[in-house]
Protein backbone atom coordinates (compact mmCIF):
# COMPACT_ATOMS: atom_id res chain seq x y z
CA UNK A 1 0.00 0.00 0.00
CA UNK A 2 1.72 3.34 -1.30
CA UNK A 3 2.42 5.95 1.27
CA UNK A 4 -0.39 8.72 1.45
CA UNK A 5 0.49 11.90 -0.16
CA UNK A 6 0.51 15.07 1.70
CA UNK A 7 0.73 18.94 1.46
CA UNK A 8 0.94 21.03 4.55
CA UNK A 9 -0.15 24.89 3.25
CA UNK A 10 0.28 27.24 6.37
CA UNK A 11 -1.00 30.80 5.77
CA UNK A 12 -3.64 29.28 3.63
CA UNK A 13 -6.57 31.86 2.45
CA UNK A 14 -7.21 33.25 -0.81
CA UNK A 15 -5.24 34.26 -3.47
CA UNK A 16 -1.45 32.59 -3.91
CA UNK A 17 -1.93 30.09 -1.06
CA UNK A 18 -5.43 28.72 -2.40
CA UNK A 19 -3.90 27.87 -6.00
CA UNK A 20 -0.70 26.36 -4.18
CA UNK A 21 -3.25 24.16 -2.00
CA UNK A 22 -5.02 23.88 -5.48
CA UNK A 23 -1.96 22.60 -7.34
CA UNK A 24 -1.41 20.22 -4.96
CA UNK A 25 -4.30 18.78 -4.63
CA UNK A 26 -4.10 18.60 -8.64
CA UNK A 27 -1.12 16.65 -8.22
CA UNK A 28 -2.25 13.67 -5.80
CA UNK A 29 -1.90 15.46 -2.69
CA UNK A 30 -4.56 15.55 0.53
CA UNK A 31 -3.89 19.39 1.53
CA UNK A 32 -3.92 20.35 5.08
CA UNK A 33 -4.59 24.06 5.40
CA UNK A 34 -3.75 25.56 8.00
CA UNK A 35 -4.75 29.45 9.16
CA UNK A 36 -5.34 31.44 12.55
CA UNK A 37 -8.73 31.25 11.41
CA UNK A 38 -9.98 27.72 9.37
CA UNK A 39 -13.35 28.36 8.98
CA UNK A 40 -13.33 31.05 6.02
CA UNK A 41 -11.36 28.01 3.88
CA UNK A 42 -14.25 25.65 3.94
CA UNK A 43 -15.27 26.27 0.02
CA UNK A 44 -11.42 25.70 -0.59
CA UNK A 45 -11.46 22.21 1.65
CA UNK A 46 -14.38 21.34 -0.65
CA UNK A 47 -12.96 22.07 -3.93
CA UNK A 48 -9.80 20.09 -2.74
CA UNK A 49 -10.75 17.55 -0.65
CA UNK A 50 -8.66 19.12 1.66
CA UNK A 51 -8.77 19.95 5.96
CA UNK A 52 -8.60 23.13 7.59
CA UNK A 53 -6.80 23.56 10.90
CA UNK A 54 -6.40 25.84 13.01
CA UNK A 55 -2.62 27.43 13.80
CA UNK A 56 -0.83 30.56 14.39
CA UNK A 57 2.28 30.08 12.67
CA UNK A 58 3.97 32.36 15.50
CA UNK A 59 3.13 30.01 18.32
CA UNK A 60 5.12 26.95 19.33
CA UNK A 61 2.75 24.82 20.40
CA UNK A 62 0.25 25.76 17.74
CA UNK A 63 2.57 24.64 15.26
CA UNK A 64 3.84 21.40 17.58
CA UNK A 65 -0.08 20.39 17.44
CA UNK A 66 -0.69 21.01 13.94
CA UNK A 67 2.48 18.45 13.12
CA UNK A 68 2.13 16.28 15.66
CA UNK A 69 -1.71 16.09 14.35
CA UNK A 70 -0.69 15.82 10.46
CA UNK A 71 1.58 12.89 11.27
CA UNK A 72 -0.22 11.24 14.01
CA UNK A 73 -3.20 11.02 11.01
CA UNK A 74 -2.41 11.57 8.22
CA UNK A 75 1.41 10.69 7.51
CA UNK A 76 4.43 12.53 7.27
CA UNK A 77 4.05 15.74 4.55
CA UNK A 78 5.74 14.94 1.15
CA UNK A 79 5.22 18.86 0.93
CA UNK A 80 4.85 21.84 3.25
CA UNK A 81 4.98 25.75 1.99
CA UNK A 82 5.16 29.13 4.27
CA UNK A 83 3.31 31.50 2.96
CA UNK A 84 2.06 34.05 6.21
CA UNK A 85 3.75 37.61 6.46
CA UNK A 86 3.65 40.76 8.37
CA UNK A 87 4.38 44.35 7.80
CA UNK A 88 4.04 47.50 9.89
CA UNK A 89 4.64 50.45 7.04
CA UNK A 90 5.67 53.78 7.42
CA UNK A 91 8.99 56.01 8.60
CA UNK A 92 11.38 53.93 11.23
CA UNK A 93 10.88 56.78 13.35
CA UNK A 94 7.53 56.82 13.70
CA UNK A 95 7.07 52.67 13.74
CA UNK A 96 5.41 51.01 16.82
CA UNK A 97 8.05 48.68 18.58
CA UNK A 98 5.44 46.08 19.54
CA UNK A 99 3.64 46.36 16.20
CA UNK A 100 7.18 45.36 14.80
CA UNK A 101 8.19 42.73 16.69
CA UNK A 102 4.52 40.75 16.23
CA UNK A 103 5.13 41.24 12.40
CA UNK A 104 8.58 39.92 12.20
CA UNK A 105 7.28 36.96 14.72
CA UNK A 106 4.78 35.71 11.62
CA UNK A 107 6.95 36.47 8.80
CA UNK A 108 10.26 34.82 10.01
CA UNK A 109 10.02 33.61 13.67
CA UNK A 110 6.99 31.31 12.46
CA UNK A 111 8.59 30.21 9.50
CA UNK A 112 11.23 28.40 11.93
CA UNK A 113 8.89 27.06 13.65
CA UNK A 114 7.23 25.37 10.61
CA UNK A 115 10.38 24.74 9.00
CA UNK A 116 11.97 23.02 12.11
CA UNK A 117 9.09 21.03 12.64
CA UNK A 118 8.75 19.95 9.20
CA UNK A 119 12.48 18.67 8.74
CA UNK A 120 11.95 16.96 12.44
CA UNK A 121 9.37 14.68 10.41
CA UNK A 122 11.04 14.76 7.41
CA UNK A 123 14.33 13.36 8.63
CA UNK A 124 13.67 9.83 9.34
CA UNK A 125 12.26 9.25 5.82
CA UNK A 126 15.13 10.95 4.31
CA UNK A 127 12.96 13.29 1.94
CA UNK A 128 10.13 16.20 1.19
CA UNK A 129 10.30 19.67 0.08
CA UNK A 130 9.70 22.88 2.46
CA UNK A 131 9.05 25.63 0.34
CA UNK A 132 9.31 29.63 1.71
CA UNK A 133 7.49 32.40 0.15
CA UNK A 134 9.33 35.58 0.06
CA UNK A 135 9.33 39.09 -1.93
CA UNK A 136 11.28 41.87 -3.33
CA UNK A 137 11.64 42.87 0.31
CA UNK A 138 13.26 39.62 0.20
CA UNK A 139 16.85 41.13 -1.04
CA UNK A 140 16.16 44.78 -1.12
CA UNK A 141 14.74 47.19 1.16
CA UNK A 142 12.77 49.82 0.33
CA UNK A 143 11.55 53.41 1.89
CA UNK A 144 9.10 52.52 4.93
CA UNK A 145 9.31 49.27 4.54
CA UNK A 146 11.69 48.04 7.23
CA UNK A 147 10.22 46.09 9.06
CA UNK A 148 8.52 44.13 6.42
CA UNK A 149 12.28 44.00 5.14
CA UNK A 150 13.60 42.60 8.54
CA UNK A 151 11.49 39.76 8.42
CA UNK A 152 11.68 39.03 4.82
CA UNK A 153 15.70 38.63 5.01
CA UNK A 154 15.05 36.82 7.66
CA UNK A 155 13.41 34.22 6.20
CA UNK A 156 15.55 34.10 2.87
CA UNK A 157 18.56 33.49 5.34
CA UNK A 158 16.73 30.91 7.33
CA UNK A 159 15.61 29.56 3.81
CA UNK A 160 19.26 29.25 2.45
CA UNK A 161 20.74 27.74 5.84
CA UNK A 162 18.18 25.11 5.96
CA UNK A 163 19.05 24.24 2.33
CA UNK A 164 22.37 23.82 2.68
CA UNK A 165 22.03 22.11 5.92
CA UNK A 166 18.78 19.61 4.83
CA UNK A 167 20.02 18.77 0.91
CA UNK A 168 22.52 16.49 1.58
CA UNK A 169 20.04 14.44 3.83
CA UNK A 170 17.43 14.64 0.97
CA UNK A 171 15.38 17.06 2.15
CA UNK A 172 14.74 19.97 -0.67
CA UNK A 173 14.03 23.44 0.78
CA UNK A 174 13.56 26.36 -1.43
CA UNK A 175 12.71 29.72 -1.08
CA UNK A 176 10.59 32.09 -3.81
CA UNK A 177 11.17 35.85 -4.48
CA UNK A 178 8.00 37.67 -5.29
CA UNK A 179 9.16 40.03 -7.46
CA UNK A 180 6.05 42.02 -8.21
CA UNK A 181 2.57 42.30 -7.42
CA UNK A 182 -0.03 39.01 -7.48
CA UNK A 183 -2.80 39.48 -9.53
CA UNK A 184 -6.74 38.19 -9.00
CA UNK A 185 -7.57 35.01 -9.94
CA UNK A 186 -9.94 35.96 -12.68
CA UNK A 187 -7.45 38.82 -14.02
CA UNK A 188 -5.28 36.08 -16.16
CA UNK A 189 -3.94 38.13 -18.29
CA UNK A 190 -2.88 41.33 -16.51
CA UNK A 191 0.83 41.80 -17.52
CA UNK A 192 1.62 44.07 -14.98
CA UNK A 193 0.84 41.33 -12.26
CA UNK A 194 1.76 37.56 -11.17
CA UNK A 195 -1.11 35.33 -12.05
CA UNK A 196 -1.25 33.09 -8.29
CA UNK A 197 -1.66 29.81 -10.34
CA UNK A 198 1.29 30.54 -12.90
CA UNK A 199 3.01 31.35 -9.28
CA UNK A 200 1.66 27.82 -7.65
CA UNK A 201 3.39 25.79 -10.92
CA UNK A 202 6.45 26.85 -10.27
CA UNK A 203 5.96 25.96 -6.45
CA UNK A 204 4.91 22.45 -7.60
CA UNK A 205 7.59 22.36 -10.24
CA UNK A 206 10.39 23.15 -7.62
CA UNK A 207 9.28 20.42 -5.80
CA UNK A 208 9.07 17.45 -8.59
CA UNK A 209 12.81 18.69 -9.28
CA UNK A 210 15.29 15.69 -9.41
CA UNK A 211 17.71 15.58 -7.10
CA UNK A 212 20.56 15.77 -9.37
CA UNK A 213 19.34 19.37 -10.29
CA UNK A 214 18.05 20.99 -7.47
CA UNK A 215 17.90 24.61 -6.90
CA UNK A 216 17.52 26.51 -3.34
CA UNK A 217 16.08 29.80 -4.98
CA UNK A 218 13.58 31.33 -7.54
CA UNK A 219 12.79 35.32 -8.66
CA UNK A 220 9.39 35.05 -10.07
CA UNK A 221 7.98 38.51 -12.02
CA UNK A 222 5.91 39.19 -14.75
CA UNK A 223 7.77 40.16 -18.41
CA UNK A 224 7.14 43.85 -17.64
CA UNK A 225 8.11 44.29 -13.85
CA UNK A 226 11.57 46.12 -13.75
CA UNK A 227 14.52 44.30 -12.31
Amino acid sequence: MSEPRIAVIVGAGSGLSASVTRAASADGMTPILAARNPEKLNVLEAITGGEARACDASSPDDVAALFDYVTTTHGVPELVVYNPSARVRGPVADLDPDSVRQAIMITAYGGFLVGQAATKAMLPRGSGSILFTGASASVKGYANSSCFAMGKFALRGLAQSMARELAPQGIHVGHFVIDGGIGESDDPDNPSRLHPDHIASQYLNMHRQPRSAWTWEQELRPFVENF
